[in-house]
């Protein structure tokens, strides 16, 4: 069988999800369980927990999903037309990389067939499991990840939470274009890890620079195709994690947002959310986490890639010796910028990216004959 890695959920949880009304989320899904395995033909997003916490140390080795799924079924849904199934659980196999193969394995899979996988559980290291998921689809990867640091670790280091980007930009093949950052905080980085973050033309931003206008990480996200979410980026009074308690970080209703951003994207096609505790109060918020991404899923307009710009308006903003070129989608008010055709040609890496998802402020950056660092950073990337 095609999903073998994948245990069926606890049957006790599943009487007891079925005792909820009809209008809750449980009567919604379908569950792999004991008896029968989902209808993978009949399913666009698919819900997996990863038992194995083995690259973060300061949490537990077991992990409980337990609460999750009661909190997560017990929400009503909105108005969504997506089908959703819970696959179950990957347990820890015999190594960490063995956990990685499972993982990697499913995720490859079900992408192929067009499925969005949502990951929830274990520890953060298991984004480069993700990452590798994308091998055989022939194309470059945009990762995200929302999170306080950057998660560089030293050349020696084994692969953790805090130094599985380290291998992701070492390990070949490397189809990675691009990595971005998404509220991060100063002092939980060293000046080495941010130079470097700006050395490969990545993009990092600040906590605060997020907090102060959330609107500023949506174009991040629609150029996205995996988000990692590292729950160490909530501040422990929203999350409820005082295990290891955080008193700076996005609040409950800007980590949704940013979830919801994720789900919105025609282009994101893998979400997960790692560094679960296991505590009752975490298990609140990564529920209402997965309800936002799921609610802009059901919110996508399919604008992206561009099949036809007739209900876009062109906007040409001259400079001395070229011209940028934005696109506003009159369906979502949605603005992209163009790249010159020599510049996406250069690079076999961004041969079918010819449009870069940007925002209002950067066209009115543009007006004022200052170039997006957007561009800069797109078009010193592709002459590497």
């Amino acid at each position: 069988m095609e999903f073998d890695f994948l245990e069926p959920i606890d049957v006790d949880l599943l009487i007891e999800l079925k005792n909820l009304s009809s209008q809750h989320l449980a009567s919604k899904v379908v569950f792999h369980s004991d008896e029968s395995f989902p209808d993978i033909d009949k399913v666009q997003i698919a819900i997996i927990g990863v038992l194995d916490n083995r690259g973060n140390n300061k949490l537990n080795d077991e992990v409980d999903l337990t609460f999750v799924r009661k909190q997560f079924y017990s929400l009503y849904p909105g108005n969504w037309m997506a089908s959703i199934a819970d696959l179950g659980d990957i347990r820890s196999g015999d190594s960490i990389e063995d956990t990685y193969y499972a993982l990697q394995s499913i995720i490859s899979k079900l992408i192929k067939r067009k499925i969005t996988p949502i990951i929830i559980g274990g520890s953060q290291d298991l984004t480069y499991a993700l990452y590798r998921s994308y091998d055989n689809l022939d194309q470059m990867v945009n990762l995200v990840a929302i999170d306080n640091k950057f998660d560089f670790g030293k050349q020696e280091d084994t692969v953790s939470a805090e130094s599985y980007l380290s291998k992701i930009v070492i390990d070949e093949p490397n189809n990675l274009f691009n990595y971005t950052n998404v509220g991060f905080q100063t002092y939980y980085n060293s000046q080495e890890e941010i130079d470097l973050i700006e050395k490969m033309f990545f993009d990092a931003y600040r906590l605060g620079e997020i907090s102060n206008n959330i609107a500023l990480a949506e174009p991040v996200f629609r150029d996205a195709d995996c988000v990692s979410l590292d729950l160490s980026s909530v501040k422990s009074s929203d999350s409820g994690n005082f295990s290891f308690f955080q008193p700076n970080g996005f609040d409950g209703k800007e980590i949704c947002a940013l979830a919801r951003y994720s789900g919105i994207s025609d282009k994101v096609s893998l979400f997960g959310i790692f560094n679960h505790n296991s505590s009752k109060n975490e298990a609140v918020l990564i529920a209402q986490i997965m309800w936002y991404f799921i609610e802009g899923y059901n919110y996508r307009s399919n604008e992206y890639p561009f099949g036809s710009r007739e209900n876009y308006l062109r906007y040409i903003i001259p400079f001395d010796e070229e011209e940028l070129i934005f696109y506003k989608s009159n369906k979502t008010e949605r603005w992209w910028l163009e790249i010159p055709q020599q510049i996406s040609n250069s690079n076999n890496k961004t041969k079918k990216q010819a449009l870069l998802p940007c925002s209002y402020e950067e066209y009115l950056q543009a007006c004022n004959h200052e170039f997006p660092e957007r561009w800069w950073k797109f078009q010193r990337k592709n002459m590497i």
